[in-house]
């Protein structure tokens, strides 16, 4: 174990023999850090936090933070980070809250760039890329593999979908669709994220189905309900059109057209 003599690791905390811990850097008491996991000069890993394998906390980053919610009293709450995640300078990823599930959630293979925000009860899934200075405000939920675009912001409560594009200095305020773009800022649905979809290997025949999901809910004059029930008759045994229905129909929002 590599432990900075100038880094303070809290009586209690659980840290792998093979972590590097830099100069300066405060590793609280109830934190338990996985194998390979690296943190900073500087570096904050606090709360009842827990980080998988090969994590890096950046300088200044501060992992697991109490919310910033004039509810939170002090309550036993938590953060779960998975592995091989990437926290930049100056991020931060706050704690859950009892009034709600009680834990932050992270998956797995994350990039969050240089001083963006996760707030409390938030859900980020895998393969998230969140640029510089997004801010994610409690309660959001991101499937796998979104992107966002630098100095964007999420609404509380508002919902992601997988390979879900969010543009720079975007607003988002509603649920996003799967495979969708958003952009402008009270974002606006601007296309399909088809290049994302190729990359993550998606075939041209599930793009395609995509393709006319999106058309038959988005572009054609028929109500929702009436597209939605187009779409389970006609595409709904695919599984990522069956996905798509499915979030769109789980909306409490509303989707961002």
């Amino acid at each position: 174990m590599a432990i900075h003599p100038s880094a303070l690791v809290e009586a209690g905390a659980q840290v792998d023999p093979s972590c590097e811990i830099g100069p300066f850097a405060w590793i609280g008491p109830q934190v338990k850090l996985g194998p390979g996991c690296v943190v900073a000069p500087h570096g904050v890993v606090t709360g009842r936090t827990t980080l998988g394998a090969r994590n890096r906390v950046f300088s200044h980053a501060v992992i697991g933070g109490i919310p910033q919610d004039l509810k939170y009293r002090g309550e036993p709450t938590e953060t779960v980070i998975g592995d091989d995640n990437t926290f930049r300078e100056f991020v931060t990823i706050n704690a859950g809250t009892a009034q709600d599930k009680a834990v932050t959630r992270v998956g797995s293979g994350c990039l969050f760039m240089a001083s963006c925000h996760v707030g409390h009860d938030s859900v980020i899934g895998d393969g998230a890329i969140i640029a510089n200075s997004v801010a994610l405000a409690g309660h959001v939920v991101l499937e796998d593999h979104v992107h966002f675009g630098g100095l964007s912001a999420a609404h509380q409560f508002s919902r992601v979908g997988r390979l879900a594009f969010i543009g720079g200095m975007t607003g988002v305020a509603m649920d996003v669709a799967p495979y969708c773009m958003v952009s402008g800022a009270r974002g606006e649905l601007t296309g399909l994220n088809t290049i994302g979809m190729q990359r993550s290997g998606m075939s041209e025949e599930q793009v395609g189905r995509v393709k006319q999901a999106f058309k038959i809910y988005f572009r054609s004059s028929l109500q929702a309900a009436e597209a939605l029930a187009q779409l389970k008759a006609e595409l709904g045994g695919h599984p990522e059109v069956a996905h798509f229905i499915a979030f769109i129909e789980g909306t409490k929002r509303g989707i961002t057209r």
